[in-house]
């Protein structure tokens, strides 16, 4: 059975910072492509970041220069380091997995930034 459990997401101050875990199972983790998605309300589900098996990152262009996504395939867990964030950044954010021609999704985790 594959799992993706999120957690980090807090309510934080405009400019505030804060780092959001995914960690996986029942999944071979160091082989998947691992994404972040975020959801604000009324919005439609979007990419945020990703990382290859390789570690190539990509960014949407609302990230690029403050987030950064990570992985560590000893704890089966991705990251992603949010800085300087906005109350545009506000939504649920989900991790998603692409491994062996499926698709996995995280429950969410709530990010609210306040003004």
């Amino acid at each position: 059975q594959v799992q993706l459990v999120e957690s980090g997401g807090n309510l934080v101050q405009a400019g505030g910072s804060l780092r959001l875990s995914c960690e996986a199972s029942g999944i071979i983790f160091r082989v998947a492509t691992m994404r972040w998605f975020r959801q604000a309300p009324g919005k439609q589900r979007e990419l945020v970041a990703d990382i290859t098996r390789d570690g190539t990152t990509n960014y949407a262009t609302a990230a690029k220069g403050r987030f950064t996504i990570s992985r560590d395939n000893g704890k089966n867990t991705v990251y992603l380091q949010m800085k300087s964030l906005e109350p545009e950044d506000t939504a649920v954010y989900y991790c998603n997995a692409d491994f062996e021609v499926q698709n996995y999704w995280g429950q969410g985790t709530q990010v609210t930034v306040s003004s």
